[in-house]
């Protein structure tokens, strides 16, 4: 919680220092995409993306005319499809969904395009907080329906748990918006952290998080 309090000091100071601008906000919802990156430290494979969603509050404070900073909150959907065996005519996967509260501060750039809108293309950290997670295991056998079933488990943050409760990354992102307010919008998370905890499969998992999504602003 006190980690919580310090970044939400920290997004104020940031909107702070542009106090003399002109102040927007944002609200943005979409798909997310998510997987995981083992690296190299075992023999374990990459991931395969499932699908999460976000959904985000930004200030977009104008540092000028063609530059803001976002600072914001949000809402992300992320995990991985762990596995999928087929043996014969059955399969069995193994599905993991995690829910996180993220802070991003973005600086975006602005591209207008006349009379109708403008591109925009951002980059900037991330600090995010686990909530909830979850494994989902499913049996599919095609040759008996009673045989389908889907069972899940809930777990923990924490270092001595499956998922370590703190990350840390950089989000991309790039989009376009209307002059109605309207965006559609495209990006891109890379988790730097190592959030494997004792109960992992892994003993190094980052966040991998491709999105879609539309917003709108003020």
């Amino acid at each position: 919680m006190k980690k919580l309090f310090l970044s939400a000091a920290a997004i104020l100071c940031t909107a702070g220092v542009f106090a003399q601008s002109s102040l927007g906000y944002q609200i943005k919802a979409g798909v997310n995409f998510p997987s995981y990156s083992y690296g190299s430290t075992n023999n374990l494979s990459d991931t395969k993306s499932t699908t999460n969603f976000y959904v985000s509050g930004l200030l977009d404070v104008k540092a000028s005319e063609y530059f803001s900073i976002q600072p914001g909150v949000s809402l992300q959907g992320k995990g991985a499809k762990l596995s999928v065996i087929e043996a014969g005519n059955s399969t069995f996967t193994e599905k993991q969904n995690t829910m996180w509260l993220e802070i991003p501060v973005n600086l975006v750039a602005k591209i207008p395009t006349g009379e109708t809108g403008n591109f925009f293309v951002g980059a900037g950290p991330y600090v995010s907080f686990g909530l909830s997670g979850k494994n989902k295991y499913e049996y599919d056998n095609a040759n008996n329906s009673n045989a389908n079933t889907s069972r899940e488990t809930k777990f923990k943050f924490g270092k001595d748990e499956t998922l370590k409760g703190t990350d840390f990354g950089v989000n991309f992102l790039a989009g376009y918006q209307f002059k109605s307010g309207i965006s559609i919008n495209g990006g891109y998370g890379l988790g730097l952290v190592n959030i494997a905890g004792a109960k992992s499969r892994s003993n190094e998992i980052k966040n991998r998080v491709w999105s879609v999504g539309i917003g709108f602003g003020l």
